[in-house]
């Protein structure tokens, strides 16, 4: 399958070499510069602390992506996806995927003809070393759903990449996304304020008494029913990924924009439309968009 892969971030490096494996892989990066390293070096893997053979794939700008390929994965981080509308609606012309976090990406789909559009949730741990280069640190799974269209290349994808990267098909897209949803909008500003890995968020347990009451308030905004199951799923991926940092606890240390306005800012968003009271989200999203303005001042 020829496959396009917009981004190379970590997810984008990450898909870039695990559909490489199988499949014919171009990847479209920021700049140009980074293109002609990929070019120049391969996509580099560590799993587990080990180097992989380097994969070669075909790079070039985010501009020169013409959507000729079978399938296209959408892996750059959600605040980016605006930039990219007119490229998308101009050049979507088959199946395509978006990996991003949060749920607000959502009503820009609609705008894109691509007959076929799908949304994705990554679970697997990935950190960018360098221009090309992804350290594989949590394996997990990539869940897809149709957003809209059929899912015949959703169905086919399964067998186009490794035992080892494993992607299952689910039902209900919405489902999908808000589960992912509430895993990053507790782990993630909990574990970028505290500083502290994940795990600590449930073996502590006075950080236990906020990621629960912070849980809560999700629930309460999103209106979940069942809330026991969502519970049970974040604290499972908490004790999964109990010695990674999330990636907003990475953002902030690097000194990179976060996802926040996509995770707690549609969450406070909604509980404003919904007039609903929720302090911890509305005390979070405002503490990582201070940790965020101490970046720009610095």
């Amino acid at each position: 399958m020829k496959i396009a892969i917009i981004g190379g971030g970590s997810l984008g490096l990450l898909f870039s070499y695990y559909l490489g494996i199988k499949n014919e892989v171009s990847i479209y990066t920021r700049t140009k510069e980074q293109a002609e390293q990929i070019n120049k070096n391969g996509v580099h893997l560590i799993k587990g602390g080990i180097a992989q053979p380097p994969l070669k794939v075909s790079a070039a700008a985010i501009q020169e992506w013409q959507g000729k390929e079978e399938f296209t994965v959408v892996a750059v981080k959600q605040y980016q996806l605006p930039g990219l509308m007119d490229e998308l609606k101009m050049n979507a012309r088959n199946s395509i995927l978006f990996l991003q976090n949060g749920y607000g990406h959502i009503k820009l789909l609609s705008e894109i003809t691509a007959p076929d559009i799908y949304v994705g949730s990554v679970e697997h741990g990935a950190v960018r070393a360098n221009e090309y280069t992804v350290q594989h640190n949590g394996i997990g799974v990539t869940r897809t759903a149709v957003y809209r269209g059929e899912a015949h290349l959703l169905r086919e994808l399964p067998m186009n990449v490794p035992d080892d990267f494993p992607v299952h098909l689910e039902s209900d897209y919405k489902e999908m996304l808000i589960k992912k949803l509430v895993v990053n909008a507790v782990i993630n500003p909990l574990t970028a304020i505290l500083k502290v890995r994940n795990g600590e968020l449930i073996d502590n347990p006075f950080y236990f008494e906020i990621f629960k009451q912070l849980f809560e308030e999700c629930a309460l905004v999103l209106g979940l029913e069942h809330k026991e199951d969502y519970l049970q799923n974040l604290m499972t991926v908490c004790a999964k990924t109990a010695n990674n940092h999330s990636s907003m606890y990475k953002d902030i240390e690097n000194g990179r924009q976060t996802e926040i306005d996509a995770i707690l800012g549609y969450l406070l968003e909604l509980s404003i439309s919904k007039n609903i009271k929720a302090p911890l989200i509305h005390n979070y999203y405002h503490c990582i968009k201070g940790k965020e303005q101490e970046r720009e001042g610095a």
